[in-house]
């Protein structure tokens, strides 16, 4: 379900696309049957395109990674996690308005 310059990522890539990523990344923990969730992509691929090279925006589908959304405590989503240097700098659950999410971007980009 990613669009834009958003990134699927799984269980086996998530080492590479997220914890070893040399930008900040933005994880939405998300699930196909989730409303909110789907309120967000739009919101996310305008994002995905304005910090193209800045920051990535990726998303993980928590019914076929749940060892993932275990690892990182995901119990309620959309579930957004944000990435510096392999770790979590940020957390927002529920879907935010771009500004919000900008700002929080811009705090770590």
């Amino acid at each position: 379900m990613a669009e834009g310059n958003i990134v699927n990522v799984t269980e086996a890539s998530f080492e590479a696309e997220v914890l070893k990523s040399t930008t900040p990344v933005l994880v939405d923990f998300w699930a196909e049957w989730c409303g909110p969730c789907k309120m967000l992509l739009p919101v996310l691929n305008e994002l995905s395109t304005e910090y193209s090279g800045k920051v990535k925006i990726a998303k993980v589908d928590v019914d076929k990674n749940g060892m993932l959304a275990g690892q990182y405590g995901i119990q309620s989503i959309p579930a957004l996690l944000f990435f510096k240097g392999g770790q979590v700098v940020a957390q927002v659950v529920g879907v935010r308005s771009k500004k919000d999410l900008k700002a929080q971007l811009d705090q770590i980009a």
